[in-house]
């Protein structure tokens, strides 16, 4: 099951356990049972303060759990977490075990304190690189809170529940039977969700922070790199950010980062994360900014959650979110037929007919994953020939199961009030209504700037982009931007990175002037 090189890594790091753990398996006679029987009995045989029984009585067969002898296990894989799941089964062997999280230690004090029982089931999919961090976000929860449990459902394995539940997108998590959110969530947001009052906690302990010298509303590529080249230069640096990463963390393959072969997005975003923390830098985490508000001397920024921050300069790196299609039914079926990552959901479609929207290389790069999962893929294209690399349709064009339609415009999502059953496009040649039949519309049409709190702010393109200068400097002394919020050309992490040093630069350049000015006398 495990290769060798496999087999001694995990030695090493099994050897980290600090207290007898066991591995309870329930297991049938099917051929994914005995890869499971395998798999625990290999990792048993790693380490002498593992058991393993195959006894369990779980309801998800097959399927085994983690725990303390003697206990009632709180870890429980429905499937085999393999690929991306793997590191989530190491952390909970670990943990379990005793090795300590890499958590702050408010956070863990926060964990243990909640009131209440939690039963989490989260589906999965093997290929979602989104779904580990939520997988183990909640399997440390059951480890430091006795009254909360974790099950990590594959949904390939069991897709009799993935269709009773109606899971239509991953990571899908019911709390006690409810459903309790979807998409990637870090171990803090789910912490904050279940701690009533804890965003105003928060909001209270941010105000009441001293003023910045640069405050860095965004924790993508573009705002890792000026927190970086502000805290290089000695002076007091903040980071207010909804999720560090950014939309880095939502990209799956990372091949044009020079230097870097390939990697993915959540590794390069935990990477950036983790060099921000190297140096003086106030990480506010789980802030979205609600408000820019001018001043002579400071400027404020205002969160959702109500807190106010004061800067001598700002630098905005909000980024981009995928666009809609704003037509009927989109939002009312999304995560339900309607999704936007095809590598975390295209496993739940297996099978299905699927449309892609976009000619783009995301939106044909997306049908040619597809077409090896799914019955049928329609690509939809508004214009009269598809924009993706000749690479690219080439591919696209050898796949039997494939249909390509240009000059389409999708007019309507169909559903049935539980999912997605069609979509309607207009024919563009004639302006002809038209309908297909489907399970699943996967939306790749491009990205729009996360700028609407900057409004009658700074100045905006007719795109909603902020304007800057070679500097990184907008309309408004002393607040730059930098990163695809911005009008800069090309979007590229590289690209964005280096506008975050060239916009931090220049509100250090900014300070330095303004500094003298304020030294000289009227």
């Amino acid at each position: 099951m495990l290769d060798s090189a496999i087999k001694e890594q995990l030695r090493a790091y099994l050897g980290r356990l600090q207290r007898p753990i066991e591995i309870v398996a329930t297991l049938d006679g099917s051929a994914r049972a005995q890869e499971m029987g395998e798999l625990v009995k290999e990792i048993a045989g790693l380490s002498e303060k593992i058991g393993v029984r195959t006894d369990g009585s779980a309801s998800l067969v097959p399927s085994f759990a983690i725990g303390r002898p003697g206990e009632a296990a709180r870890i429980e894989f429905a499937g085999i977490p393999m690929g991306h799941e793997f590191t989530s089964l190491v952390l909970a062997l670990l943990q379990t075990g005793g090795h300590p999280p890499k958590v702050e230690p408010e956070v863990i004090e926060q964990i243990r304190a909640l009131d209440g029982d939690y039963k989490f089931e989260t589906f999965i999919s093997l290929s979602c690189h989104n779904c580990p961090d939520v997988v183990q976000a909640l399997n440390l929860i059951a480890v430091l809170n006795p009254r909360a449990t974790s099950v990590m459902i594959d949904g390939a394995m069991f897709q009799d529940v993935v269709n009773e539940r109606q899971i239509m997108a991953v990571p899908t998590v019911f709390l006690n039977g409810e459903p309790f959110g979807q998409g990637r969530m870090t171990i803090e947001e789910i912490v904050a969700k279940l701690d009533v009052g804890a965003e105003k906690r928060e909001a209270e302990k941010i105000s009441a922070k001293e003023a910045f010298d640069v405050l860095v509303v965004g924790g993508g590529p573009a705002g890792a790199a000026a927190a970086i080249y502000a805290a290089r230069k000695g002076i007091r640096t903040g980071v207010l950010a909804e999720r560090f990463g950014g939309q880095v963390l939502d990209t799956l393959a990372i091949e044009n980062f020079i230097s870097v072969k390939e990697t993915d997005g959540p590794k390069l975003a935990a990477g950036l994360e983790q060099h921000v923390r190297e140096y003086d830098v106030d990480i506010m985490n789980l802030q979205r900014a609600d408000a820019l508000i001018p001043g002579e001397q400071f400027h404020e920024v205002r969160t959702a959650s109500g807190a106010v921050l004061k800067a001598r300069s700002v630098i905005i790196a909000t980024g981009a979110r995928w666009r809609e299609m704003n037509v009927p039914g989109e939002r009312e079926y999304r995560a339900k037929g309607v999704a936007y990552c095809p590598h975390c959901d295209g496993p739940l479609f297996k099978g299905k007919r699927v449309a892609v929207i976009g000619g783009g290389n995301s939106g044909v790069e997306a049908a040619i994953d597809l077409a090896g999962i799914v019955a049928h893929v329609t690509l939809l294209e508004f214009d009269v020939k598809l924009r993706a690399d000749a690479v690219l349709q080439k591919k696209l064009a050898s796949l039997p199961n494939v249909t390509v339609i240009t000059q389409a415009l999708t007019t309507e999502v169909h559903g049935d009030g539980q999912k997605v059953v069609a979509l309607s496009y207009k024919d563009r040649t004639n302006d002809e209504i038209k309908r297909i039949e489907l399970e699943g519309i996967f939306v790749q049409i491009g990205l729009l700037p996360n700028t609407d709190w900057l409004k009658g702010t700074v100045d905006l393109s007719n795109r909603g982009e902020i304007e800057i200068d070679a500097r990184g400097q907008t309309s408004l002394p002393g607040v730059f931007a930098a990163g695809d919020a911005t009008t800069v050309p090309y979007k590229q992490i590289i690209i964005a990175m280096g506008a975050g040093a060239t916009a931090s630069l220049g509100a250090f350049d900014h300070l330095i002037r303004s500094s003298v000015r304020e030294m000289v006398p009227a």
